[in-house]
């Protein structure tokens, strides 16, 4: 997962993506998400500001990793507005060499209606950057009660990771906070 700022800038990131890039944090806080991209991909000043308009972004990226392979990502981004500044987290769902993933977007038979009240508000909690221990002290609950509604929000949005649960709850418009 990657936060950028209304100006494609890193605001904040996750571990994996670092990994998977080869980046430090250091390197990438306050840059242009162009420094991970190679050149003439990037989306051009009024796509990104039409981008921005949108609800929800889904596509493929790609990326130049820190020892020069290259990568492309499937993602899912959803822009939003906190603190008076405009931000678009993005979240990998898939990840191969170029030429090598199948897109198919994000399962369209997820049953995000079928979730729970819990299940929703774990989600939420999930996506905004909490972990287990934090979201059962939030909710009050026990951190086995949060794994469980985790785990069973992963089989009904057929989810393959908590990052592709987040994108799917975010490309379904569901987050309120």
């Amino acid at each position: 997962m990657v936060l950028l700022d209304d100006h494609r800038r890193h605001v904040d990131m996750n571990g994996a993506y670092l990994q998977l890039l080869g980046y430090s944090r250091g390197s990438l806080i306050g840059r242009s998400i162009h420094v991970v991209r190679p050149p003439g991909t990037a989306w051009s000043r009024r796509e990104w500001e039409a981008a921005l308009r949108q609800r929800q972004l889904t596509g493929t990226a790609d990326f130049v990793c820190a020892d020069g392979r290259l990568l492309m990502a499937e993602f899912a981004g959803h822009p939003e507005v906190v603190t008076g500044q405009q931000l678009v987290l993005f979240v990998g769902l898939r990840v191969s060499r170029p030429g090598r993933l199948s897109v198919t977007g994000v399962d369209e038979q997820a049953q995000s209606e079928s979730l729970s009240a819990r299940e929703r508000d774990v989600i939420e909690l999930v996506a905004s950057g909490l972990e287990g221990p934090e979201i059962a002290r939030e909710l009050e609950i026990a951190h086995n009660t949060v794994r469980t509604h985790v785990r069973n929000a992963m089989k009904k949005l057929r989810a393959r990771s908590r990052a592709h649960m987040v994108a799917i709850f975010l490309g379904d418009g569901l987050f309120r906070r």
